[in-house]
């Protein structure tokens, strides 16, 4: 199945991009070598409907179904998801891209990603 994937707005891109370049130095400061692969997580909040609909649609994205959790305060429900994936600039830039294209397409909120360090030795 091919979706017309909406096109991003350049300055939300923009200000999720400032706020992944922390994480990615956080990751660096680590000892993180951002071009081995591991999951990343991310996240998406929504009403039930627009989650499941999200849900059935997840693997078009790459993206692996990991958790469902309610909100605390009784507000919409969050949905995680993990791809397996480098952290270099330009792989983040991508998920964030198709991460904000999933947020016009599902009408969902895009709740950021995350990953833990890799230092690129086998435990």
């Amino acid at each position: 199945m091919s979706m017309k994937l909406p096109k991003v707005d350049p300055a939300r891109m923009e200000q999720e991009w400032v706020a992944d370049q922390d994480v990615l130095r956080n990751l660096a400061a680590n000892g993180d070598r951002a071009s081995v692969k591991r999951a990343v997580d991310v996240s998406f909040r929504g009403s039930e409907e627009n989650l499941q609909r999200l849900s059935e649609a997840a693997n078009t994205f790459g993206l692996t179904e990991l958790d469902r959790e309610e909100d605390a305060e009784g507000g919409e429900p969050y949905l995680f998801f993990e791809r397996f994936q480098a952290v270099d600039a330009q792989s983040i830039k991508d998920l964030t891209r198709t991460c904000l294209q999933i947020e016009m397409l599902f009408d969902v909120e895009y709740d950021g990603w995350g990953c833990e360090a890799q230092s690129g030795t086998m435990h």
